[in-house]
């Protein structure tokens, strides 16, 4: 169905390029809301198992990673990932300690409690994954890939 059609526009998007941005954005929305449902059984949001997926998949030998490093793989600001953090160690999921490297700096690590709660919904995560990309093939996810890569850095030479 066009996007057009699905928000019920009684007149066509002006031009190609507007009408390609917004089915980026109308997409994204709706994987959002996607994920925000399947997560809630969970207890969790989409921003939330981010934080935990890459606390076990980016941070060597359980190492951890600061929150600056966190920001910055999430693209957003510390004051987000702060807020975020203290919902997550609140709930028994992660840890925070002061980086003995840099005392101005905080290591977030995943509990045990956070990585058994990562395992169980990881395997279901995947399968919604795959369930929702499988609408492409793996060649046009990978052309896919390429293209928003592409769209992503003539935004990032505009900055």
């Amino acid at each position: 169905m066009s996007l057009n059609n699905e928000l019920g526009l009684s007149h066509p998007i002006a031009t190609t390029g507007h009408e390609a941005l917004l089915n980026i954005y109308f997409t994204a929305v709706c994987i959002r809301k996607q994920a925000g449902d399947f997560l809630r059984p969970y207890g969790l949001t989409d921003v939330q198992i981010n934080v935990l997926m890459l606390l076990s998949h980016q941070a060597d030998n359980g190492e951890g990673l600061t929150q600056s490093r966190l920001s910055e793989m999430m693209l957003v600001n510390r004051a987000n990932v702060t807020g975020l953090i203290n919902r997550l160690e609140r709930d028994g999921l992660v840890t925070r300690t002061t980086d003995p490297a840099d005392r101005r700096s905080n290591v977030i690590r995943l509990t045990r409690r956070g990585q058994k709660l990562l395992e169980k919904v990881e395997p279901d995560y995947g399968k919604e994954v795959a369930r929702i990309m499988d609408a492409l093939t793996p060649t046009e996810q990978r052309r896919l890939i390429g293209l928003l890569e592409r769209v992503r850095a003539t935004i990032y030479n505009v900055e």
